[in-house]
């Protein structure tokens, strides 16, 4: 097995036990709230394989709800997150399945803001790394270890090069992408890896283009 660094055999700085059920943890809900772009007013976690059977006892709930927050893995205020979610007005409800899903650490998180509402999946695949498998009715493959920008568009001609265009006049280098659709001519989804953070002027501008129905970015 390469490991890139010594974080990747010891973990990341974090509260609580466990790389696996903490720190990733922790990152997928952190993610889901940079997706829904503001704090859902209810969320719906719902708990599998080794997640569902240990979550209490490794402070899976707790790292979940403060990555919801937006905490950190070490922020000292992570203990505290199911009490701060209540007090900043955040209904939280844990839903222990039975489903045996693909990754023993997996989740899916139903954010719920008035009309609003996504569900994201996630698995914790240790040192505190994170897959993102599923974006509402898309499959990914996102492990949120590089900057990325998530494009909700109409499926048409000539999407793909407008975008890329728009990043190229930002100077920034695309590593990976992947397309995904439910139907043809349909909503696509862009899961675009760069090289470079992300600037606000670059999201703004691509949320210009036509046909562009969301846009968001992750930052490592």
């Amino acid at each position: 097995m390469k490991f890139n660094s010594v974080f990747d055999i010891i973990g990341p700085v974090m509260i609580g036990p466990s790389s696996s059920h903490t720190a990733g943890a922790s990152r997928i809900g952190a993610i889901a709230r940079v997706v829904f772009n503001e704090q859902p007013s209810q969320v719906d976690i719902h708990l599998y394989g080794s997640f569902a059977k240990t979550y209490k006892g490794h402070g899976t709930d707790v790292a979940l709800i403060g990555g919801l927050l937006g905490f950190e893995p070490d922020d000292p205020r992570m203990k505290e997150s199911p009490k701060l979610a209540e007090e900043w007005g955040m209904r939280i409800q844990f839903i222990e399945e039975v489903e045996e899903p693909p990754h023993p650490n997996t989740v899916k998180l139903v954010l719920k803001h008035g009309m609003q509402q996504m569900t994201l999946i996630g698995a914790s695949i240790g040192g505190g790394k994170v897959e993102i498998i599923r974006l509402n009715e898309f499959e990914l493959e996102f492990t949120g270890t590089a900057p990325a920008i998530l494009i909700l568009h109409q499926d048409k001609f000539g999407a793909i090069a407008a975008v890329s265009s728009v990043i190229a006049d930002h100077k920034i280098n695309i590593g990976q992408m992947k397309v995904s659709r439910k139907v043809k001519g349909d909503e696509a989804l862009m899961v675009i890896e760069v090289d470079q953070q992300v600037e606000q002027a670059l999201i703004t501008k691509i949320a210009e283009l036509p046909g562009i129905y969301q846009v968001a970015s992750v930052m490592i």
